[in-house]
C-alpha cells in the first residue's frame, strides 16, 4: 500500500509539472505575442534589452512558449523526452526571462518562479528511492 501512494505522489508531481508547463507556455506565447503586435507596451526609460529588440524578444518568448506546451503535450503522453525538454525548456524560458527584466519586471518575475516550479517539479517526478 505504501508503494501506491508514494507512486501517486510521484504522478502527482508530473501532472503539477504539465499543467505548469501549460501555464509557462500559455503565458510566454501572451508575452511574445504583445511584443510582437504591441512594441511600445514594453518602456524602458532610457535602458535598453542586451543585444536584441523588443519584437525580436516577442519572437523569442513565442518560441518558448509555443515549445513549453509541446513539451507539457509530450509529459502528458508519458515520454521521458517531455521532462528533459521541459527542464531545458524551463532553464531557457527563466534565462531569457532575466535578461527580459528591465522591459517587464513583474511579469518577468513571475514567469521566473513559474519556470523554477517546474524545474523542481519534474525533476521530482519520476524519481525512484
Amino acid at each position: 500500500m505504501a508503494d501506491q501512494t508514494k507512486e501517486h505522489y510521484i504522478t502527482g508531481w508530473g501532472t503539477f509539472a504539465g499543467v505548469i508547463m501549460l501555464l509557462a507556455g500559455f503565458l510566454q506565447a501572451v508575452a511574445g505575442l504583445t511584443a510582437i503586435s504591441k512594441e511600445e507596451f514594453y518602456t524602458f526609460g532610457q535602458q535598453q534589452l542586451l543585444v536584441l529588440d523588443v519584437t525580436t524578444w516577442g519572437w523569442v518568448h513565442l518560441a518558448v512558449g509555443i515549445l513549453l506546451l509541446c513539451a507539457a503535450w509530450s509529459l502528458f503522453s508519458g515520454h521521458l523526452f517531455g521532462r528533459v525538454i521541459g527542464i531545458t525548456l524551463a532553464t531557457l524560458s527563466a534565462a531569457a526571462n532575466m535578461l527580459f527584466l528591465p522591459a517587464y519586471p513583474i511579469w518577468s518575475i513571475i514567469i521566473i518562479v513559474i519556470d523554477v516550479l517546474i524545474i523542481h517539479s519534474l525533476a521530482i517526478h519520476g524519481r525512484r528511492s
